[in-house]
């Protein structure tokens, strides 16, 4: 079994040697042998883009290694919705995860059921926030205040006249809006009413 060891910490001021030897010792223990070390120093976990973390990402999909080996899960991540997303990815080029201080090693049926317990929770997370958005956006359109300015994205102001025009002299759509700079389906949508 091929394994790639992810590392990462924060600040200049932190040292990987402590997450270094507890995965090197949690690899020993399962009796895998680590064959690329991904380090990344004074990087932020909420940072979806780091230099090692995007080099681990082509090589699992090009599948250098079989297993990921972190030493917590927020290592990887900050935050739930980017770690399901980042397991998926791996999932998808079969490469199985393992935080060596936590329950879950998706190379075991238990570690398997535990990770996606995990993300049926982010899953939910997710729905939850969108209803309650969607409730408040019904909610605001149902009862403007005075003063207050309509929910949802401002209408685009456009010159009809100018745009009727412009369009006699035979200019197209796409072009006069450019020229106006709005949205074909905007100007169109306003020219037909």
């Amino acid at each position: 079994m091929r394994v790639a060891a992810y590392l990462r910490c924060s600040t200049d001021r932190q040292e990987l040697d402590t997450q270094r030897d507890e995965l090197r010792a949690a690899a020993e223990a399962r009796g895998w042998e680590v064959v690329e070390w991904y380090e990344d120093r004074a990087q932020s976990g909420a940072k979806e883009s780091r230099p090692a973390l995007d080099r681990l990402r082509g090589d699992a999909r090009r599948r250098r290694f079989d297993v990921l080996l972190v030493q917590r899960l927020d290592r990887l991540a900050r935050s739930v919705r980017q770690l399901v997303e980042l397991a998926q990815e791996l999932e998808g080029a079969g490469v199985d995860l393992c935080a060596a201080r936590q329950a879950i090693d998706t190379t075991t049926p238990g570690g398997k059921l535990t990770f996606h317990v995990l993300a049926a929770v982010a899953e939910f997370e997710r729905d939850l926030i969108r209803e309650r958005v969607r409730a408040g956006v019904h909610r605001a359109m149902r009862q403007p205040r005075p003063g207050k300015r309509r929910p949802g994205r401002p209408r685009a102001a456009v010159d009809v006249e100018a745009a009727r025009r412009l369009l006699a002299g035979g200019a197209s759509v796409a072009a006069i809006a450019v020229r106006l700079g709005v949205a074909r389906t905007t100007l169109r949508r306003k020219l037909s009413t």
